[in-house]
């Protein structure tokens, strides 16, 4: 579950397949686990939606992984010969992401969903407390503060990787004819959202993060 599709020839070795079934897993596990906890007057469909996936974001997976020591797993199972790269891709948030991912699908293949999805909830415990706490949709968040300037920013797919079933988006945001920032998810939306949270960094590096909901 640690190697990545760029150390073998068979991309069934690698994690691919895993992070599919991981990401359906972590998903269920969370939504589960949030559910019957929220008031249904206070948190409709859509608020949950929100707070799901900033609970799930690849910013999310970033984190729990390297609480987990991922990064160090993938140095380890790294083959001879692929040099520098093991640094860069124990740096990417796409590849951490997918990592833990495919450990959550290995988990439910091994032990079961409830066992594990108790612990993916331990896992992003922290993760689901902050999305509870700190809502945000960094999409509107632009938005708000582009409209300050009469500017408006468009969305636009430049590539799309994997097979159907494990698809991966990569999303450009663009305020004009200029891109401020670039995003990638395992759904449009997703990738729509980190493009709009790297475009929010870009324009106001040193401004608070988007506001919370009421």
């Amino acid at each position: 579950m640690f190697t990545h599709a760029s150390w073998t020839e068979r991309r069934s070795d690698s994690y691919s397949r895993l992070a599919f079934l991981g990401d359906v897993v972590l998903s269920l596990a969370v939504t589960s686990h949030l559910y019957p906890r929220l008031e249904a007057e206070r948190f409709g469909a859509g608020r949950l939606t929100k707070i799901r996936a900033q609970s799930v974001s690849g910013v999310s997976c970033r984190a729990v992984a390297e609480r987990l020591a991922v990064p160090d797993r993938l140095r380890s199972s790294a083959p001879v010969g692929v040099g520098q790269s093991v640094e860069a891709l124990v740096e990417t948030e796409r590849v951490l992401a997918s990592v833990i991912e495919a450990v959550i699908g290995a988990c439910y293949l091994h032990c079961g969903y409830e066992r594990t999805a108790r612990a993916v909830v331990d896992a992003f415990e922290p993760e689901i407390s902050n999305a509870l706490r700190h809502p945000v949709d960094f999409k509107s968040a632009l938005q708000e503060r582009l409209a300050r300037r009469a500017e408006t920013v468009d969305y636009e797919v430049v590539a799309e990787e994997g097979p159907a079933h494990d698809r991966t988006f990569e999303v450009v945001a663009s305020v004009g004819a200029a891109p401020v920032g670039r995003g990638a998810g395992r759904s449009k939306k997703h990738a729509e959202q980190e493009a709009a949270r790297i475009a929010l960094q870009t324009l106001h590096p040193d401004a608070p993060g988007p506001p919370d909901e009421d």
